[in-house]
C-alpha cells in the first residue's frame, strides 16, 4: 500500500529494442512536452504530450485518479467504473465482510447497480490542473533570509495561493514542494466521495503468494478490485445519496483484449507517494542498516500478536484483516530492501 506523503505523478516507461531497459523517475506531466516526449516517441509512443496532460481538452489525466489515501485508480467505463489494486480496496472489502458474508475470503460481485456497496469516507481525487508556482512561493526570499522567517513566508504564500486557486469553485487545492524545496507545484483537484464497491476476487486470487511474493517480481497476483464513482444529477461530486447516479467521466480507458507483444511501448501513469532516488549513500546506509532492521522487528512483533488472535477466531481474522495486511506490507517492504 502506498502512503501519500505528497502528490506526485509518475510516468514509468518501458521500451524494448536490442535490450529491455526502463527509464524511470518522477516525470511531471505538464513538463513532458518540454523534456520527455521526443524520447518517448523514439521508443514507440504514438500519442502527443497533450494526450497525456492537457487543461484545454480531455486527456489521460482525466481517467487517472488518487484512490483513497494514496493509491492509483483508472476509469475503465463511461459509467464511472474504476479499477485499482486489490490491496488498495482491501479495507473497504473488509468493512463489508462478516462471518455470514466473508467477501475477503470468497470475493464479491455486484450484479446490478443496486447491489453495489457504499463506502463511507472513501474518496477519489482527479487532477484538474497543475501549475509551477516556485517563483511566487520563493519571491523575496534570499540565501540570507533567516530559516524561521523563510518557513513562515513560504507558509503564508502557500496559504494565499491555495485560496486564490479555488476561490468560487468546489475544487480543492494542494501545494507541495518538489526537489527538497527547490520547486513548488500547485494542484487543483476535484474530489468525489460517493464511491461504491462493485467487485473483488477471493483473497486466494487477490493476495496470491501473500507476504512471500509481496514486493517481489515477477508476480502473478490477481491484484485488482472494482469500484464505481457516483455523482449528483449534474454529474458533480456529492455525498452519498440513493438519488446519485454513475459518474460520466470526461475520459476512460477502454480495455483491449488483443494482449501485448514483446517490444510494445508501456507507460504507467499514477500517483506514487514519494521518491527517495536522490538520497545520498549515507542516507541509504542509515535506512537499510539502522532504521529498517528496528522497524522490521517491531512489525514482526505486531504481526505475531495479531496472528495469534486471528488464527483463533474467524471474526477477529476479518476484523483485523486490514490492519494486519497494512503492517505486513510495510514489514515486507523493509525486509525486501534491508541489509540485516
Amino acid at each position: 500500500m502506498i502512503k501519500k506523503c505528497s502528490i506526485f505523478l509518475l510516468l514509468f516507461l518501458l521500451s524494448a529494442g536490442q535490450a529491455l531497459r526502463a527509464d524511470e523517475g518522477m516525470w511531471i506531466p505538464m513538463l513532458l512536452k518540454k523534456y520527455n516526449i521526443e524520447d518517448m516517441r523514439k521508443k514507440g509512443f504514438k500519442l502527443t504530450a497533450e494526450d497525456i496532460y492537457s487543461i484545454n481538452k480531455t486527456s489521460m489525466k482525466d481517467a487517472v485518479m488518487i484512490f483513497g489515501g494514496g493509491c492509483t485508480g483508472e476509469l475503465i467505463s463511461n459509467r464511472g467504473l474504476l479499477i485499482t489494486n486489490h490491496h488498495c480496496g482491501f479495507s473497504s472489502i473488509q468493512t463489508h465482510s462478516s462471518l455470514e458474508n466473508d467477501y475477503l475470503t470468497d470475493g464479491f460481485w455486484a450484479m446490478t447497480d443496486g447491489q453495489e456497496l457504499k463506502n463511507i469516507g472513501l474518496t477519489v481525487t482527479f487532477l484538474v490542473r497543475m501549475e509551477d508556482v516556485t517563483a511566487k512561493v520563493l519571491e523575496g526570499i534570499t540565501d540570507q533570509t533567516p530559516e524561521e522567517e523563510r518557513i513562515e513566508i513560504i507558509k503564508q504564500k502557500i496559504k494565499a495561493l491555495k485560496e486564490a486557486a479555488v476561490k468560487g469553485t468546489k475544487y480543492k487545492a494542494v501545494l507541495k514542494p518538489f526537489f527538497y524545496g527547490n520547486a513548488y507545484y500547485l494542484f487543483v483537484e476535484e474530489v468525489f466521495s460517493d464511491i461504491r464497491l462493485v467487485g473483488a476476487p477471493p483473497s486466494a486470487i487477490g493476495k496470491f503468494g501473500g507476504d512471500t511474493d509481496n514486493w517481489m517480481w515477477p508476480r502473478h497476483t490477481g491484484d485488482f478490485s472494482l469500484f464505481r464513482i457516483y455523482a449528483d444529477k449534474d454529474n458533480k461530486p456529492a455525498e452519498y445519496s440513493e438519488d446519485n447516479v454513475p459518474y460520466q467521466p470526461k475520459r476512460h480507458f477502454p480495455i483491449s483484449l488483443k494482449g501485448v507483444k514483446k517490444g510494445d511501448f508501456t507507460m504507467v501513469f499514477g500517483y506514487p507517494g514519494r521518491t527517495q532516488e536522490n538520497l545520498t549513500s549515507y542516507a541509504v546506509k542509515m535506512i537499510t542498516e539502522v532504521e529498517n532492521p528496528h522497524q522490521i522487528k517491531i512489525r514482526e512483533n505486531k504481526i505475531n500478536i495479531m496472528s495469534a488472535d486471528m488464527e483463533a477466531s474467524k471474526k477477529v481474522r476479518i476484523q483485523y484483516a486490514s490492519k494486519y495486511a497494512r503492517v505486513s506490507n510495510y514489514w515486507k517492504n523493509g525486509l525486501a530492501k534491508t541489509v540485516v
